[in-house]
């Protein structure tokens, strides 16, 4: 249970605490405070942490932690992202967090995870999404070693599919990698955490630096500015780790990794076919505006490449394409393809301090979606 100790001033100041009751029997807190003359109106929810109960913890990140939950009056799974205010005021995240949930109100494709519900509370923000349990491919990847090209082929054509919607819609993801990709229980890629996504205009370049260090395009480590044609490179560098069993580029640190990446050619391995040097070659350009998605036609180029000949798109959009890999899942409940040293954390989270801004900061971020 969440310990919270407070120096209140007992003239003007009370405190409350809201409960919400764990799937073991136990309670939670997430607290709240208001000053008698200065109130806090917190904007009203349709749903709130009142309609689920919380499972297992299922993924942890530097905001906070995931949980798998149950929704009350349905019994629908869904995963629930909880992020403290605190930590996203103090690491001046806040557009960040902003930009997540805009994003995710927004995308409606196949092989992208859905955003159901979000609301906040004194000091708190919480992200529902369905729940995909097969196991992210980083997950898999470390059980199989590393994939066949047909497989593969499937996994990244999914990627393309959905990366090349978000880039029509105007959007970057950003931080493209194995972790951020996970499995349904019928064996379909779906990408997720969009937690670094970014809307954008044609004729504009980012210059933030971010993304996960082995994945970042060359353009991204220089900080002279990029476009969408990043993350295209790093699916050039998940399908190597797809294919291959291991990064292109590795160093003791990010600083020899960086090195590698801007000075370095990807070493393609003979076993893979000529086919596939081709594609990687394409994606791992240095180059953005010479990059394989980079030029006009955008992500038509990729998909009309050799490698992807077997694929029918319209089909795979349609999900009538079948991954020959199904992972292990007995149900909705199934928890087999999430490392243990998560499942097996105590599911009581961390206390949350107090958000030092006005709530205005958070306002407008509830959302439900349309079919719930």
């Amino acid at each position: 249970m969440e310990h919270l100790m407070y120096k209140a001033n007992p003239v003007s100041r009370t405190y409350a605490t809201q409960a919400f009751k764990l799937s073991n029997g136990d309670y939670t807190l997430d607290d709240y405070d208001y000053n008698d003359d200065e109130v806090v109106v917190e904007e009203k929810s349709p749903v709130g942490l009142d309609n689920f109960e919380v499972m297992k913890v299922v993924g942890q990140g530097g905001f906070g932690k995931v949980f798998q939950v149950r929704k009350r009056d349905t019994s629908e799974i869904y995963a629930m992202k909880v992020m403290p205010k605190d930590k996203i005021i103090e690491k001046n995240q806040w557009e960040f967090m902003k930009s997540e949930r805009d994003i995710l109100t927004k995308v409606n494709h196949p092989f992208i995870v859905q955003l159901r519900y979000s609301f906040q509370t004194k000091y708190r923000l919480y992200l529902v999404l369905d729940f995909v349990n097969g196991g992210d491919l980083f997950f898999q990847l470390h059980h199989q070693g590393l994939f066949r090209e047909d497989l593969a082929r499937i996994y990244t054509a999914e990627i393309v599919s959905a990366v090349s919607y978000l880039h029509a819609n105007g959007i970057m993801h950003r931080d493209l990698k194995p972790n951020n990709i996970i499995l349904d229980a019928d064996g379909h890629a779906m990408l997720t955490d969009f937690g670094l996504a970014k809307q954008f205009k044609d004729d504009t370049r980012s210059k933030t630096m971010c993304g996960t260090g082995e994945y970042m395009s060359p353009e991204v480590v220089l900080g002279n500015g990029y476009d969408k044609a990043t993350d295209w490179w790093s699916v050039g560098i998940m399908l190597f780790e797809m294919l291959t069993g291991y990064l292109p580029f590795i160093g003791s640190n990010q600083q020899k990794i960086q090195h590698k990446i801007i000075n370095e050619k990807a070493k393609l391995p003979a076993f893979l076919t000529r086919e596939a040097h081709s594609l990687l070659k394409g994606l791992l350009q240095k180059e953005a505006s010479k990059r394989l998605g980079g030029g006009p036609s955008g992500s038509e180029e990729i998909k009309r490449h050799e490698w992807f000949r077997p694929i029918n798109w319209k089909k795979l959009e349609a999900r009538e394409i079948k991954p020959s890999f199904c992972p292990q899942v007995t149900g909705k409940q199934c928890i087999a393809n999430f490392e243990g040293c998560l499942t097996n954390m105590p599911l009581l989270d961390s206390p949350a301090g107090s958000p030092k801004a006005n709530d205005r900061l958070f306002k407008g971020f509830t959302y439900v979606h349309p079919d719930d």
